[in-house]
């Protein structure tokens, strides 16, 4: 599904316009972004929970050359699902079976 298909998909489930939708649904995505630059975590009931997690410095291998590199510490997005979800799609999208 596609941005356009889901603004559409959501619509027509609530009722509001396709610009209203798209409105909102932007407004969502920066607000979420808001929080993942404060560090703060995202939970969304029922779908599962964003956080900014810091990987740590790490020293890996080039495996064409052998040469040892420092890879610098950063910032990560993680997403955790909810445990509904995780069934959800275990069953292949089945809500029943």
């Amino acid at each position: 599904m596609n941005n356009k298909e889901f603004i559409a998909a959501l619509a027509t489930k609530t009722g509001y316009t396709q610009d209203e939708s798209q409105k909102m649904a932007k407004t969502i995505i920066e607000m979420m972004g808001k929080s993942f630059e404060t560090g703060d975590s995202v939970s969304v009931m029922g779908f599962g929970t964003f956080e900014v997690k810091k990987r740590l410095e790490r020293v890996m291998v080039n495996p064409s050359t052998g040469l040892r590199m420092l890879v610098p510490p950063k910032l990560v997005l993680n997403f955790k699902p909810a445990a509904t979800i995780k069934g959800y799609v275990k069953k292949g999208g089945q809500e029943n079976g």
